[in-house]
């Protein structure tokens, strides 16, 4: 398994960098003016290229809305998306988007659902199928190429997607959960195959996740949205935890404790706050 690169405490980046994505007084609502919806009252994020950034907060936050805006797939109804620093207009071509449920064709197998994005770009199917073998090997399942979604556990197949995202070569990375439905093992494993590819080209991550572990032992920065609707960001911490990072290793650390416990006083009023707004519904 490639190792993260060695030689940077996370967060630190040229001034002058240009951002990979930076969200300016986005503003999300839905329905007409008189029973209009406030998903996001307000996001002002910049995520800066070869950062990887995690995004919390409780059920319901917008959360997977804001990768939607970066995404390309929902348009804000106030402030503008930036990529590279160019307002976004329309779907954004250099992100790649994992979602919690993987999107693996279940007729096809393995080699062929990562190849197929190749294939819909004009690559050659012998070309697509080579780099697809490539990338399964990459991601420890050299000896499942033929085999079909079915065939394969739960982590094998998020192991596939991740493979059939990164086979395009994006930008950007926007990851919605991914691991979510996978065993505590099982996402410590991925956990750290992901650190160890992402290591190797430094893409943007945007990462939303529920647990709060995840978000700090893998990213540079762990972003804090509020309870919903109306949701905006209320947290912004930079984890200054060095790199290379074992994801598994680093949780016993009295840095990762110190920084999880600050993290939490802040965000559990939040998740307090949304479950007292389901009950009252």
């Amino acid at each position: 398994m490639p190792q993260d690169k060695p030689s940077t405490v996370a967060g630190e980046y040229p001034a002058a960098e240009r951002s990979a994505v930076e969200l300016d007084a986005v503003k999300v609502a839905y329905g007409d003016r008189d029973t209009s919806y406030v998903a996001v009252a307000r996001a002002d994020l910049t995520v800066r290229r070869g950062e990887f950034v995690a995004v919390v907060g409780p059920t319901g936050c917008g959360k997977s809305t804001l990768l939607n805006i970066a995404a390309g797939l929902i348009r804000p109804s106030a402030g503008v998306c930036r990529i590279d620093g160019v307002p976004l207009d329309g779907l954004n071509g250099a992100a790649g988007y994992l979602f919690q449920a993987d999107a693996l064709m279940p007729w096809k197998r393995a080699i062929d659902n990562v190849a197929i994005g190749l294939e819909i770009r004009g690559v050659s199917r012998s070309e697509a199928r080579e780099r697809a073998t490539g990338w399964l090997a990459r991601v420890g399942l050299r000896a499942f190429t033929d085999r079909y979604p079915h065939q394969l556990s739960g982590g094998q197949r998020k192991r596939v997607a991740l493979a059939q995202t990164l086979i395009l070569e994006p930008k950007l990375l926007l990851m919605d959960e991914p691991f979510g439905p996978l065993d505590a093992q099982t996402r410590q494993l991925m956990g750290e195959l992901l650190l160890g590819l992402w290591s190797e080209d430094r893409k943007a991550v945007i990462f939303i996740t529920h647990d709060l572990e995840e978000a700090i032992s893998l990213s540079d920065r762990v972003v804090i949205m509020s309870a919903g609707p109306g949701a905006t960001i209320i947290g912004d911490y930079p984890v200054e935890l060095e790199r290379p990072r074992d994801p598994a290793e680093v949780r016993h650390t009295a840095a990762f404790a110190r920084l999880h416990r600050e993290i939490w006083d802040h965000l559990k009023s939040e998740v307090v706050k949304a479950y007292a707004q389901e009950d009252s519904r």
